[in-house]
């Protein structure tokens, strides 16, 4: 009579399965943290946009108005002909307002496997999106002048914002998500390779 194997090594089968078990328990761990930076993102868009809203488009009360311009850079250069610090401030103003924005728009898309160049583009395009809803919202607005270099000096802030965070810590958070998973992976591999086997036995004739 011929011999029947048994089930051959069923211990080598339960530690692969552990082995698969913990690296989608790490998996699921690092979409519980793109979650989170993505909620977090979230939170902090909306209260930065409800400020930048509180800031922009609140009445003034003011003797006068000046008009519209809607000329690049006529603005910055009647400034700069009143002095570089009227100037200065001008430029940090318009630059630090919408910042923020360059950082939390990639945050709340919580995407870590992206082109650099493709995410700052859309970053900048959404931001300057952004600074020209404002602009025409401050038309009905009293006290609140439509500046095209408003518009342009938004949309750089937003890209310099995104340039100098974002790309650096994608890369630092794709790495430290790769070290975990090698972690995890060696630490079920060692298990894997503490668990007895049983061989394989035969059924005498």
């Amino acid at each position: 009579m011929p011999h029947c194997p048994v089930r051959g090594q069923p211990g080598t089968d339960r530690a692969g399965g552990r082995v698969l078990w913990g690296v989608q328990r790490h998996g699921s761990g690092g979409e519980s943290a793109a979650i989170r930076i993505r909620t977090a993102g979230g939170v902090l868009l909306v209260a930065h946009l409800a400020l930048v809203a509180w800031i922009a488009l609140r009445p003034l009360d003011i003797p006068w108005q000046l008009p519209a311009n809607l000329r690049p850079f006529a603005g910055l250069r009647a400034d700069l002909a009143l002095g570089w610090q009227e100037a200065a401030r001008r430029i940090v103003d318009g630059l630090a307002l919408l910042a923020p924005l360059g950082v939390l728009l990639p945050m709340a898309g919580g995407r870590l496997d992206v082109s650099p160049l493709a995410s700052l583009v859309r970053t900048v395009m959404a931001g300057a999106l952004i600074s020209l809803g404002i602009e025409l919202l401050q038309t009905g607005v009293p006290g609140q002048v439509v500046d095209v270099d408003s518009l342009l000096l938004n949309s750089v802030g937003v890209g310099l914002a995104h340039v100098a965070v974002v790309p650096a810590t994608r890369s630092w958070l794709r790495r430290r998500s790769e070290t975990r998973r090698r972690a995890a992976v060696h630490r079920e591999e060692a298990t894997q390779g503490m668990t007895p086997t049983i061989p394989r036995v035969g059924i005498a004739p």
